[in-house]
């Protein structure tokens, strides 16, 4: 996936107050897929989302796919120590990233409903509203599926 100088600074744009957080260091020491950390995931998908939103024309609204996409594992834990939900972990991680997105930032309607609903289909109840929930949706389950398999030390999207 190529994007360009100036859309990558969009994406800059709308990530500003969100990467340098300390719970974004946070999430680059906690472990997503393989060796991949929570902050390499979010930004892939966020990446990833935008991405196929502008070269398929599909109309969401850029700034809340990309902030959406980037809390959508806001949870702030290693879900593979002990003590947290492990096994449980898919079904609980969206409505608990949600509840500390919410308390931290002002999120849209469709941000909050882009983090509860991208576990869909496995969160049954939760599921995505619109087109940018359903991009993320998407986008998660692609850059999972590569971390996953490839496992490697850094994936570049």
């Amino acid at each position: 996936m190529r994007l360009t100088r100036r859309e990558n600074l969009e994406i800059g744009k709308y990530l500003q107050g969100l990467r340098g957080t300390k719970e974004a260091a946070l999430m680059r020491r906690c472990i997503q897929h393989g060796r991949i950390s929570t902050y390499e995931h979010v930004v892939c998908v966020a990446r990833l989302s935008f991405y196929i939103n502008r070269r398929l024309r599909l109309g969401a609204p850029d700034a809340e796919l990309v902030r959406g996409a980037f809390l959508h594992d806001f949870y702030l834990y290693d879900w593979h120590e002990n003590g947290y939900p492990g096994r449980l972990h898919g079904f609980r991680h969206p409505a608990i990233a949600w509840r500390k997105a919410l308390r931290r930032y002002r999120l849209t309607p469709i941000e909050q409903n882009i983090i509860l609903s991208h576990m869909w289909p496995l969160t049954f109840f939760s599921f995505p509203r619109s087109r940018a929930a359903l991009i993320v949706c998407l986008a998660d389950k692609i850059c999972s599926a590569y971390e996953v398999i490839v496992q490697s030390r850094s994936i570049r999207c």
